[in-house]
């Protein structure tokens, strides 16, 4: 026999009837196994009651499926070849492996393509089983189906009864699909109404909330009002009783220079009549001085009342800009009053007839009134921190000490600056030197006064270095150089004047004690950080913010895992301040502000207006507003209780004829809010600061 590598070659060139016979007793042996199991299932299942199904096993299926599988692909065997030492393979996977190798892969025995055969028998059983399997798995519509596109022989009596109980099918599926909607469409109005019922007793609540306040804010306007009339009744009366004053004593002196005129031309012995005169005048001009004042009062007033009436015009245009924002606040105050206060009825009446207000109207009335007496930042100084255009110039870093009477600076041109408010403010601008200038190795890159060592100041740098500074004696008082990479923050505790955090992007926090050289505390994170803050009110207590998005909160009691992690920014958080000891602000460029709830561990608001993509831009807070930079070279003010900017202002920009930079790559890189004051201290890129007041 000639060998030839097709499979039409290998089926033509059978000629042989020694090769007819070796294919035919493998698969006899197959059938008469078949045959022998199936019998002695039947024999078992009649012993047994079941019935005489001949139906396989599972384990039984699993075998025969076994046993149809490519001994190479382990799959169900397609296109079958006979060996001859009786295995059977797939064409493809058979020819494929005598290509590299010369043994049967089942026995190893010598085998090459010479001794392969078509096996026409295993290639019908196999798709016959397929169909089967098929068969198996198929619906019974599907077996259905399948049979009648077969050429199942059905009568028109089968065809109607079918027919029948297929209506009555879909008639009995149509009926429940109905109740299913009926059902899905009642439970939704069932939740609307609810739903809305709820938003109703809670409008018709908030209603009432606001008639109760509507009431004590008349009746206490209504008392201003008669305290104001009752003012200027005091004052008409007092200006009438000087006219009447004012006739009364001009008359008098009329009548007493008459007598006295007449008396002198009797006697030829008398003053001249020209003192006299005088005296008269001078009468007249002293109850004229009296009756100006009464008039310089009354004006005073109309004047401060029209003024007073442009300025509450004002303010109500700023309260309907953000009445979405001072509603949402309203109701948030006034509905918390009411749990806290079920139990405590009686105290808070007490209050409310001691006070007039209940607490969240007064929390409320002040939010308003420190939202709306602000419109703009009016700029009272400047200061050029160092030569213009220079790189150098970006101001890091701007805080003030622990009485606001200096304030430091820290830049990248390695030198910490500390400058007199009070001269930077009244002085004029070549006065405007610092009082102190501390050289340091490295770029700096935040500052934090001790609030305990009024002269203590600590520092940052981009070497990874952690200084205590002396601002007296110009000299370290601590180094600490554990970080391995650049450092960005660092701050003082308030409480315990001896320690201070550090965050680095080494991906570590460490506490340091100004009593030891070397770190008290280490907490690995998994991202660089970027800032950290201690909390006011707590020495144990720190907010860590890191490129991961997150602000990590921990107790440094137990630093194993932090004690909240708050999410919800989009990029990095670069800074994280505290405005009291419940709430926390952070920010992050994603451009937004956040502001935290650390006790309850929630957020509070988003403030969004400002640009931040890419650099640090500042942060600083006092009890109610907050303040950051923009890379519009923008400062903007928010209030805390509403999400959007309060104002902001515009960093002048210089003649950039002679510059290489964009002018529209400026940015505002610092600030620092005046403890318990409208005063804010602003920095940009090219090294101005502004020190800015919130003004009407």
């Amino acid at each position: 026999m000639r060998y030839n590598s097709s499979r039409e070659h290998h089926v033509l060139e059978i000629r042989s009837p020694n090769h007819h016979l070796l294919l035919f007793l493998p698969y006899l042996g197959l059938v008469w196994f078949g045959f022998i199991e199936g019998q002695s299932k039947a024999k078992h299942s009649m012993e047994d009651g079941s019935g005489g199904d001949l139906v396989p096993e599972a384990k039984d299926g699993e075998t025969m499926d076994k046993d149809l599988l490519c001994p190479i692909c382990m799959q169900i065997i397609k296109d079958a070849f006979l060996t001859s030492c009786g295995h059977s393979f797939c064409y493809i996977c058979i020819i494929t492996h005598l290509h590299n190798k010369t043994d049967c892969p089942s026995c190893a025995s010598s085998l090459t393509t010479n001794h392969l055969y078509p096996n026409f028998l295993l290639d019908k059983l196999l798709k016959k089983t397929s169909a089967s399997q098929v068969s198996k798995s198929a619906s019974p519509l599907e077996q259905l189906r399948l049979a009648l596109l077969q050429g199942y022989q059905v009568s028109v009596k089968e065809v109607d009864a079918l027919l029948s109980l297929l209506s009555e099918k879909k008639r009995k599926l149509e009926q429940e699909e109905a109740e299913r909607n009926m059902q899905n469409l009642l439970d939704f109005l069932h939740f609307l109404r609810k739903k809305k019922i709820d938003e109703l007793n809670e409008v018709q609540t908030d209603i009432q909330y606001i008639k109760e306040d509507a009431s004590l804010v008349e009746r206490h306007r209504i008392e201003l009002y008669r305290a104001r009339d009752k003012y200027l009744s005091k004052m008409q009366m007092h200006s009438g009783e000087l006219q009447e004053s004012k006739s009364w004593f001009s008359s008098s002196i009329n009548k007493d220079s008459n007598d006295l005129v007449f008396a002198s031309g009797k006697t030829h012995a008398g003053v001249p009549t020209g003192n006299f005169q005088y005296k008269n005048a001078d009468g007249k001009s002293q109850a004229s001085s009296f009756g100006a004042q009464g008039k310089e009062a009354s004006s005073v007033l109309t004047s401060q009342h029209t003024s007073q009436s442009s300025l509450a015009v004002i303010r109500k245009k700023r309260v309907q800009s953000q009445f979405n924002d001072l509603q949402q606040c309203y109701l948030q105050k006034r509905r918390q009053l009411v749990n806290p206060l079920q139990d405590h009825d009686k105290t808070d009446a007490d209050f409310m007839q001691r006070e007039g207000y209940s607490s969240a109207l007064s929390d409320f009335q002040s939010v308003l009134s420190s939202f709306t007496q602000y419109s703009r930042l009016r700029v009272i100084a400047e200061l050029r921190h160092g030569e213009i255009f220079h790189s150098a110039n970006i101001v890091s870093s701007i805080e003030f000490d622990r009485d606001d009477e200096i304030f430091a600076t820290a830049d990248v041109s390695r030198r910490i600056k500390v400058f007199n408010f009070s001269t930077i403010v009244n002085e004029p601008p070549e006065a405007h030197r610092p009082v102190v200038e501390i050289p340091t190795r490295s770029k700096l890159s935040c500052l934090s006064w001790n609030k305990h060592t009024k002269n203590h100041i600590a520092s940052s740098d981009y070497e990874g270095t952690v200084f205590v500074w002396d601002v007296n004696t110009q000299q370290s008082v601590m180094e600490y150089e554990e970080h391995e990479k650049r450092v960005w923050s660092v701050d003082f505790s308030r409480i315990e004047p001896s320690m201070l955090v550090s965050g680095s992007d080494d991906c570590k926090v460490k506490i340091w004690c100004t009593k030891q050289e070397s770190s008290a505390i280490n907490i690995d994170m998994k991202a660089n950080i970027c800032c950290v803050k201690y909390n006011p009110g707590s020495s144990t207590h720190v907010a860590v913010g890191s490129v991961d998005h997150h602000i990590h909160y921990y107790d440094l009691r137990n630093t194993s895992r932090p004690l909240h992690i708050f999410s919800g920014h989009q990029k990095t958080v670069s800074y994280v301040k505290f405005l009291s000891n419940d709430e926390l602000a952070s920010a992050s460029t994603d451009s937004t502000l956040r502001l935290w709830d650390v006790k309850q561990h929630l957020p509070v608001r988003t403030f969004r207006g400002h640009t931040n993509e890419k650099n640090f831009v500042g942060l600083s807070v006092n009890s109610d507003f907050l303040a950051c930079g923009s890379e519009t070279n923008e400062v903007y003010s928010y209030h805390k209780a509403i999400s959007k900017p309060l104002t902001w202002h515009r960093f002048g920009t210089p003649n950039v004829e002679d510059s290489d930079d964009d002018a529209g790559s400026y940015f505002i890189s610092a600030v620092c809010w005046k403890s318990d004051s409208p005063t804010l201290l602003a920095a940009n890129s090219l090294g101005t600061i502004k020190v800015l007041v919130l003004a009407a």
